[in-house]
């Protein structure tokens, strides 16, 4: 059966077609066979990719490079790297434009596959430059690709450190407002605490029923006052009251016999 992904004009060794799916690239991989080198790599992956968009690169003994898409291989091997060069100056300015933490998520999300990616690309090929010593081309792409993988995995531990900063401080300022919101709180319950009795004292007072009281001296309003106040000062220290630290014993786990 013919393999769909080898261009027809290509005259491989039928050990080295073997080596290949029949329609899909698999891992990013230097396949090397009777002299002959077959590079599979792969198009940088988006967040969303489910399967990889791979690409051929063949040389023969005699060294001129055959690329699968068509045009020389040399140019091809080279635009090949050059997409993914292009592509990590767009995610560093992505990176210094971010400004919260759902663009950081999303860069994330992005960087993860690029850099497994270009990992497997440098590590094809290194495979490739360690086979075939001789080829300069392969030293600069090689070199080329470690410069790739490199940045990228620094621009996601940068992104990672920056999302997880970010996150720390959203919690501490989260922790903040929530330390202030407990003591405006605490300010209330002690207001209200010293001014409930009074008030309740003064509306059973104020109520339209023939009591006398409004007959008598100031004293008994004095009197109503001055106990609604204690009661508000009693009520306000119960309040405040702290309850008893519980002894230094409490939680430990008990002593084995």
């Amino acid at each position: 059966m013919q393999n769909m992904i080898i261009p027809p004009t290509w005259n491989l060794p039928e050990v080295l077609r073997a080596r290949l799916g029949q329609s899909t690239y698999g891992r990013q991989r230097a396949l090397i066979e009777e002299g002959h080198l077959l590079l599979v790599l792969h198009r940088p992956p988006g967040p969303d990719d489910a399967r990889r968009d791979g690409v051929l690169f063949w040389r023969p003994p005699g060294g001129e490079w055959q690329f699968s898409r068509g045009g020389p291989g040399p140019g091809g091997l080279k635009r090949q790297l050059q997409t993914y060069a292009e592509l990590e100056a767009k995610l560093v300015a992505d990176y210094e434009a971010a400004d919260s933490t759902t663009a950081l998520f999303s860069l994330i999300e992005t960087l993860t596959p690029l850099v497994r990616s270009a990992r497997n690309q440098h590590a094809a090929l290194q495979a490739a430059r360690e086979a075939f010593k001789g080829d300069a081309l392969l030293v600069e792409l090689r070199d080329q690709a470690y410069e790739i993988e490199r940045n990228l995995d620094l621009l996601l531990e940068d992104a990672r450190n920056a999302l997880n900063y970010r996150t720390a401080r959203d919690g501490e300022e989260q922790a903040r407002l929530g330390r202030e919101a407990l003591r405006a709180s605490h300010r209330l319950n002690v207001v209200a605490a010293l001014t409930l009795p009074l008030t309740a004292v003064t509306s059973v007072f104020g109520m339209n029923v023939a009591h006398g009281l409004p007959l008598s001296g100031p004293v008994i309003f004095w009197s109503v006052f001055g106990a609604g106040l204690g009661l508000g000062v009693l009520m306000k220290a119960w309040v405040l009251a702290r309850e008893p630290a519980a002894p230094l014993s409490a939680g430990k786990p008990p002593v084995s016999a």
